[in-house]
């Protein structure tokens, strides 16, 4: 029997139509590929707590022409990222009516974690989010997924259902001894409910 469910989530909970970088292309005219180097490099590092967004960020402004402040850049990207799946929310509802805890884990650094949380409103739908940042590991690292299990007990690993878009995390999670399974739209994530939960 299910009690807990762990929702990915970008890819699951957010379902947006673009990255930020993307929006970003779009609407300024800046490469994709000029921003690649920050995301591969300082911002990895932002993901578990090492770094801060705000401070990593900077140097980069100007080679991507912006002109106004880490804190504009910050609110345009998390906006544009901000796509909540009402239809997701609805299944939470229906499984916290079940008596089924609901929590969000996510690789996030923690701007973007805590704007989840308090402008999203995230915090008001599940019952716990798990942040990379926070946690200080990424997924798929086994001790992610410990760092969380060691907060939900005393659910068993058997009583955990995962539900994430990489199949990397897929396949990390199942070695831990959670159920899993692999986001790849609404209509398949309604057939894995049915699969879990009554």
């Amino acid at each position: 029997m299910i009690k807990a469910i762990l929702f990915d989530g970008d890819g699951v909970v957010i379902n947006k139509p673009m990255q930020f970088s993307e929006c970003f292309e779009k609407d300024f005219n800046v490469p994709i590929s000029e921003m690649l180097l920050f995301f591969k490099n300082e911002f990895q590092l932002c993901l578990t707590g090492k770094a801060d967004l705000k401070e990593v960020i900077k140097p980069y402004l100007s080679k991507w022409n912006w002109e106004k402040s880490v804190d504009d850049l910050l609110d345009y990207w998390f906006k544009s990222e901000n796509y909540i799946d009402s239809r997701v929310i609805d299944l939470i509802e229906k499984c916290h009516s079940k008596n089924i805890k609901c929590y969000i884990h996510s690789n996030q650094e923690k701007y973007r974690t805590d704007y989840m949380k308090e402008t999203m409103g995230l915090n008001k739908v599940v019952d716990g989010m798990f942040s990379s940042a926070y946690l200080g590991v990424k997924k798929p690292e086994q001790e992610f997924w410990q760092k969380i299990f060691d907060e939900i007990q005393p659910a068993l690993k058997e009583e955990v259902l995962v539900l994430d878009d990489d199949e990397e995390n897929i396949i990390s999670a199942k070695k831990f001894g959670f159920n899993a399974e692999s986001y790849k739209d609404f209509d398949k994530l309604q057939e894995d409910f049915k699969k879990y939960i009554n």
